[in-house]
């Protein structure tokens, strides 16, 4: 019986040492011979998976140790799910990493109730370029132009609040007058855009321009879809021939939109939970700029309408400290209107 006992307390101590031993390595040490994860915050098929899998193809020989990385898609709720589980129950040894929606970061300032992380505490590795967001119809919907949007009613397909597709429409509805309705519960851009081929909804608004050019190269070129209109505060160098959507006329209302189209510097952040070891979070943003330089990445990226255009993780870093600085007022009026729906 004292021998059992002994027994068991050895296992208890050695599984409670496991943590603290793996904690201990070094960078080329922990990584050499592993696989490591690259979760996806999306469905397969749209401009985040092709984007994480680009990546997942060519980093890992940039990673002190030559680990082998797996992709695995987590959708739900444009990144929700994936930034909770981040928060909650994935590794914090190095182990995993994620490449996010860019309006994970602004949720939690936007809509508090559906999350359980805080973006602030996640560590970014760096995005792969800014973003724009377009407005997109199929051929047959009742609009060609942006007037029309403030005109008669648009059918707009979306995953669930705190996406660009879902939050966009919103705020134009709100504060210029569209006549976006809001179709939500698709679990992927993929998903959204069979639902405008079916004539579900009329149109996407708030589409990654990433995610167009990749996805949607073809359906333009013939003129099965249309490139209707930009959002943002700037027009992307793409897109000097698009409208660009009005920004409001009083100075809070360009504060608002100023809010919402921040998710464009931040692109589509990768990032690791929080606590990861500071060698091992180094090792993966040396890996992440050199992937950029890759001369066979950037040959895939061309070929995949893939957009490279670097933003640092302390640049992401100090536009989340912005965010987080932002007058409460602002704050409360945004999170009335999309609270609102």
């Amino acid at each position: 019986m004292v021998y059992n006992n002994y027994k068991r307390v050895l296992l208890l101590l050695t599984l409670l040492l496991i943590p603290t031993l793996s904690q201990a390595q070094s960078a080329p040490d922990f990584y050499k011979n592993r696989t490591v994860f690259l979760q996806i915050g999306s469905g397969s098929g749209g401009g985040y998976d092709i984007i994480g899998r680009l990546f997942a193809r060519f980093m890992g020989p940039y990673i002190s140790g030559n680990p082998k990385i797996v992709p695995q898609n987590v959708p739900g709720g444009g990144s929700l799910a994936l930034a909770n589980n981040f928060a909650n129950i994935v590794p914090r040894d190095g182990s995993v990493f994620g490449i996010f929606n860019t309006g994970m970061i602004l949720t939690p300032l936007l809509t508090p109730s559906v999350v359980k992380y805080d973006p602030r505490k996640f560590k970014f590795i760096g995005a792969p370029a800014r973003e724009a967001h377009v407005l997109i119809a199929w051929h047959t919907a009742p609009i060609t132009t942006l007037e029309d949007v403030f005109k008669r009613e648009v059918i707009v397909g979306a995953t669930a609040p705190g996406g660009a597709p879902f939050d966009y429409p919103l705020l134009t509805n709100e504060l210029l007058g569209s006549k976006f309705r809001i179709v939500t519960g698709y679990r992927s851009s993929h998903e959204s855009r069979l639902a405008m081929e079916r004539g579900e909804v009329h149109a996407l608004a708030g589409h990654g321009w990433a995610s167009v050019k990749s996805d949607f190269v073809d359906d333009i070129a013939t003129g099965r879809i249309r490139v209707i209109a930009a959002f943002g505060m700037q027009k992307h160098y793409d897109l000097q021939n698009v409208p660009l959507f009005p920004i409001g006329k009083s100075e809070e209302e360009r504060q608002l939109f100023n809010l919402m189209y921040s998710r464009q510097i931040t692109g589509r952040p990768f990032m690791t939970p929080a606590d990861v070891p500071q060698d091992r979070l180094e090792a993966l943003r040396k890996a992440f700029s050199a992937t950029m330089k890759d001369k066979a990445f950037l040959a895939d990226a061309e070929k995949l309408n893939v957009d490279i255009d670097p933003v640092s993780a302390e640049e992401l870093e100090r536009l989340v400290g912005e965010l987080y600085a932002v007058p409460r007022p602002i704050l409360d009026r945004m999170q009335k209107i999309l609270s609102s729906n």
